[in-house]
């Protein structure tokens, strides 16, 4: 079979995987070779207040499996450092190399990084290649008739529900370029994580990812079980989706076709899809209220407070617990994130760009779009948020979701000793407290109350 491209390169980006991989598979086809190419940007991993070291070790524990499997095929994943652009303009012009393949990143940075990449391309003569990978649908076939996007989710889940999603494709035929890399992956991993979290979550790698996946069986009562974090009721496959260890159309396949198209799973996948899409459409998200007005809410929440928030040390047992978590594995329960984040901006009335902020930095599946859209949504700020006078009651949220309080003495082992009633009456003023614990630092009935007034005043005309 005849090639139109002699020689290209494929960049690895949220694609760690070598099967279903659409781009890849794409440059596989036109080319004769190619070169997989992975590059290690400081905008991301240096200079970026976002950064995530348990996010950072998950991706270097999938190149490390991504590199394994390329391996196998004759040929080693090609790592770089420095600017992407640089990177590429080196390798295209030491190889020859006549086209660059892509996936799309839909975040205001990969979009940015793509046109640089697009505008160096053009310099050098070399065509760009760029595909759908990530979403279960392209956001090009989701919009409304008249051309806009959808904010509200039902009516864009039903829409992208009636569009096929395609069945995953396996590697097929290798054709990889094998280049000698300038430092080993491993020593790329030791200078760029100083410390190594022993107890992280998730562990990086298409292999792990598939474990997973052959548990989807277990998974028929989620809509049931979800919300409970004493229970082992969640797929763990947050971080591998956000990397693409395996594609989200293996996943959704994997569960569609054990429970049906409508399961509570498949739900979940558009939700991506849907933050995916307001974040393209609406790249103020990164930084400003979806809501234009609610960027009027005043958030005077203060220092002491946050820092009580981010250590876990509130009071309020399973707002601690969930903070703990995070802070140990660098995941946190879904249910248990609605509640903190519903805590620090209701509660604490501090501004959900500092939760979004910190979540981002601790979080194992730390994902712009995702974060970015279930932030706004719990602080009332975003598209299809809760409203804002709808606030959880964290003593209730604990007696509903975690009766025994199983959850919380995980976590929080100070109260280990307690019986849950006791626990679950840490907030009533009649409570002495326990020692080495501290006393709720807030009222939550009178701050209520504060969220009510701060609204109402960023919407008075």
């Amino acid at each position: 079979m005849d090639h139109p491209i002699s020689t290209s390169i494929f960049i690895f980006r949220r694609d760690l995987r070598l099967d279903d991989n659409t781009g890849l598979l794409a440059a596989l086809e036109l080319s004769s070779r190619v070169i997989p190419l992975f590059v290690l940007e400081p905008s991301q991993l240096v200079d970026n207040p976002y950064r995530s070291d348990n996010c950072v070790q998950f991706m270097f524990d999938a190149l490390a499996d991504l590199d394994r499997q390329l391996q196998a095929t004759g040929a080693g994943l090609a790592i770089r450092q420095g600017p992407l652009v640089n990177a590429v303009a080196e390798l295209i012009r030491e190889q020859s190399v006549k086209g660059v393949f892509v996936n799309r990143d839909y975040t205001p940075f990969g979009r940015e990084r793509d046109a640089r990449l697009a505008e160096l391309c053009r310099e050098l003569g070399v065509e760009v290649h760029s595909y759908e990978d990530y979403l279960l649908t392209d956001p090009e076939r989701t919009l409304k008739a008249d051309g806009t996007p959808y904010t509200i989710f039902t009516p864009f889940r039903k829409n992208a529900a009636r569009l096929e999603v395609r069945k995953p494709k396996s590697l097929g035929r290798a054709r990889f370029v094998g280049l000698a890399n300038p430092t080993p992956l491993e020593n790329l991993r030791t200078s760029t994580l100083q410390v190594e979290n022993g107890q992280l979550f998730a562990a990086g790698g298409r292999g792990a990812a598939l474990k997973l996946l052959e548990r989807a069986h277990q998974f028929g009562a989620y809509k049931e079980q979800r919300d409970f974090p004493a229970l082992s009721a969640t797929t763990g496959l947050s971080a591998h989706n956000k990397f693409g260890t395996v594609s989200i159309r293996e996943v959704y396949a994997a569960f569609a076709e054990r429970f049906g198209k409508e399961h509570t799973l498949i739900s979940e996948l558009y939700w991506r899809d849907f933050f995916t899409q307001i974040a393209l459409r609406f790249p103020r998200v990164f930084g400003r209220a979806f809501n234009a007005r609610y960027d009027r809410v005043e958030w005077p929440g203060g220092e002491e407070h946050f820092q009580r928030w981010c250590a876990g040390q509130t009071g309020f047992p399973i707002v601690d617990a969930g903070m703990r978590e995070l802070n140990t594995t660098g995941f946190m329960h879904n249910r248990v994130r609605m509640i903190v984040a519903s805590f620090l901006t209701k509660d604490l009335h501090v501004d959900w760009r500092r939760g979004e902020r910190y979540f981002a930095q601790k979080l194992v599946d730390y994902d712009p779009a995702v974060n970015n859209g279930n932030w706004q949504w719990a602080a009332s700020t975003g598209c299809d948020a809760q409203p804002y006078f709808r606030i959880f009651n964290p003593w209730l949220q604990q007696e509903k979701f975690d009766a025994q309080c199983l959850y919380v003495k995980r976590w929080v082992p100070e109260l280990a000793g307690l019986a849950a009633k006791q626990i679950h009456g840490l907030g009533e003023e009649s409570s002495t407290g326990v020692p080495g614990y501290p006393k709720p630092i807030v009222c939550h009935a009178d701050e209520k109350l504060v969220t009510e007034e701060l609204f109402q005043a960023a919407l008075e005309p």
